[in-house]
């Protein structure tokens, strides 16, 4: 049986480091396909509380309580958790981070069949769907999103590590003027289909030793984009990819590093009769322009979900190289 991972569509649009220069990247396969991320950062923090076993939440702890020790024992991952109140017997004391500031609370475990539990489910850093946006078969790199991913308090999030899973989507919230909407996915916790390496401003990056099957592309200089039509690929239902129409409107300086290079229109009628336009979880989907790869979907505009931002090929290559 498949174990599931919870997975959150990020916010905006939810590595053996191999030194490889942005001209030897030249072509690509083109992504579209939805995969789950874990980006680790070293901490653990409360995400949930379970009802039955509600000793932490009566002793005071709270939802995005960081645990930094366990009876004086450094917490890394839940795993150090749970061999901590393995060693125990009573009561166990837990210091904790929130709002900047640390608190020591004291907590009874409830005994059960699998041992001590603190009645809390814990989060390592954090989990997402986005959408591949190419794969290297040169050298196994990959890279997604096209943007950064930001940590739970809004800043950059520092990631030690992590994990790219295949995922499907499992539903979509249509998105409306001042709601972009999301996809809904789930990644399989053992299908691990690459390794995380960096998280930047122009999107995250990985290497994977399976790849992605697909016709390579040429990846399109700044000067060969034009306003007009082209094309971007996601994965809107299932794990099946389509490729949708959509419009350039807009291209802005090739040196803003924002991840709004160019703003794009949809003008599929089949997206956005699904979707409504481009939601959360989308975010990396290519976009190709005259059997060119030109770079990925990064931004909705709230209040008009028909359109968004794409960032240049060329800065994500740049970031990831």
């Amino acid at each position: 049986m498949k174990r599931k991972i919870h997975t959150l569509a990020l916010a905006v649009f939810f590595l053996w480091i191999v030194p490889v220069s942005t001209e030897a990247a030249r072509l690509l396969i083109p992504g579209g396909q939805i995969i789950g991320l874990q980006l680790q950062t070293g901490t653990v923090t409360v995400a949930a509380f379970d009802d039955v076993l509600g000793a932490a939440r009566e002793a005071g702890l709270q939802i995005g309580d960081e645990l930094l020790q366990v009876n004086g024992r450094d917490v890394a991952c839940a795993e150090d958790v749970r061999n901590a109140l393995a060693d125990s017997r009573a009561e166990v004391s837990i210091c904790v981070r929130r709002d900047g500031k640390t608190h020591t609370l004291d907590v009874t475990p409830r005994q059960t069949e699998q041992g001590p539990r603190l009645g809390i489910h814990l989060k390592q850093g954090i989990t997402g769907i986005g959408t591949l946006t190419w794969y290297d078969p040169a050298t196994g790199k990959f890279g997604t999103l096209g943007h950064g991913v930001s940590d739970s308090r809004g800043g950059f999030l520092k990631m030690s590590a992590g994990n790219a899973y295949h995922a499907e989507v499992t539903g979509v919230r249509k998105g409306r003027s001042g709601d972009p909407g999301l996809l809904k996915g789930s990644a399989d916790a053992l299908g691990i289909c690459g390794s995380l390496l960096k998280n930047t401003p122009q999107g995250v990056f990985g290497i994977s030793k399976t790849g992605w099957r697909g016709e390579p592309l040429p990846t399109a200089e700044y000067a060969q984009i034009q306003t007009g039509a082209a094309t971007i690929r996601s994965t809107v239902s299932g794990s099946g990819i389509q490729e949708y129409s959509v419009e350039i409107l807009k291209i802005y300086p090739e040196d803003r590093k924002d991840g709004r290079n160019f703003l794009i229109h949809v003008t599929d009628l089949s997206l956005l009769n699904i979707t409504g336009g481009i939601v959360q979880g989308m975010s990396g989907s290519p976009i190709i322009q005259d059997g060119k790869l030109v770079g990925a979907v990064t931004h909705v505009l709230v209040n008009d979900p028909t359109r968004g931002y794409g960032i240049f090929i060329e800065n994500m290559l740049d970031a990831a190289a």
